[in-house]
């Protein structure tokens, strides 16, 4: 029986359909635990070297021929490696800054530098123009690249989302001014749930003119839609707003509260790195909670 074992195992793995959902997609449970699988940001600092063996197992495994050896736990995770680091349409390596795995680590130092330095005008400038540079690079990168978008269309993109983050940021920076401290703790989140609503559908743009492909159960081509593409883009936005909203909300709160001790009063230089670790915290779990929300497929 002990001979016979390691032939079994060899015989599954190389029926292994590593492209095959490990959890069920049509559950939010199911796409929690994926997400929380690929946006791990620990994958985010392995160097290429390790990625590029992660896509040739995993390319290895889709033409029927595994390594002696290798067991499915290291093709699954040679496959988290690679839907964390290669893009889905073109099979390339993405810049880190715009991978999804990259999104807790780079967020949480925008977003608690946002919430830290909100008082003053040219800091409020300064750090919504890091956060739409950020997402702007997120957006391109998690492109559909069926749909390519040339460099004006992708400057047009950033110019007007980054104005209209500016724009709602500064005003209601200047409107705030005689509002209770915490509705003025709470601009950051406008600027950017604003900024989202302008950003990935500029970015996104030729999908919405042309429409994205549409398949049946099996994968076949059935033709191209717009009204699917507009659903998914809206999706991808309220996903995004989601994802910034907890910390960005409930945070703000904290903080007022906190810093009426004197404790924190006495360490007014450490505001800046707990928002930043604070962040962090809420982003481990929205990331991939957000992502879930609405399935890949429909």
């Amino acid at each position: 029986q002990d001979k016979k074992q390691p032939l079994i195992n060899q015989i599954y793995v190389h029926s292994f359909d590593i492209d095959a959902p490990r959890w069920d997609q049509s559950t939010f449970m199911g796409r929690l635990k994926h997400f929380f699988n690929i946006t791990d940001c620990r994958t985010a600092v392995l160097p290429d070297s390790r990625l590029d063996e992660a896509k040739a197992l995993v390319e290895s495994c889709r033409a029927g021929s595994v390594p002696p050896g290798t067991t499915e736990e290291q093709l699954h995770y040679a496959k988290k490696l690679y839907d964390s680091a290669f893009h889905p349409d073109t099979g390339d390596r993405m810049n880190i800054i715009g991978r999804m795995s990259f999104q807790v680590p780079g967020g949480m130092a925008i977003t608690g530098c946002m919430l830290q330095f909100y008082r003053t005008v040219p800091a409020v400038v300064f750090w919504q123009w890091v956060n739409q540079s950020f997402n702007a690079l997120v957006n391109y990168t998690n492109r559909n690249a069926a749909s390519p978008i040339t460099p004006k269309q992708i400057g047009v993109a950033y110019i007007t989302a980054t104005s209209t983050a500016l724009a709602t940021a500064v005003g209601l920076n200047l409107y705030t001014k005689k509002a209770p401290p915490l509705v003025a703790r709470w601009v950051p989140f406008a600027a950017v749930a604003s900024a989202n609503c302008v950003n990935i559908p500029m970015m996104r743009q030729q999908e919405i003119l042309n429409g994205i492909a549409v398949t049946d159960e099996n994968g076949n081509k059935l033709g191209h839609s717009k009204v699917a593409a507009v659903k998914g883009i809206t999706q991808v936005v309220i996903s995004r707003i989601t994802m910034a909203a907890p910390g960005m909300i409930i945070l703000p709160i904290i903080m007022q509260r906190l810093e009426k001790y004197k404790f924190m009063q006495r360490i007014t230089f450490l505001h800046g790195p707990i928002q930043v670790m604070m962040v962090g915290a809420f982003l481990i779990f929205m990331v991939p909670a957000a992502c879930s929300l609405f399935p890949q497929r429909w």
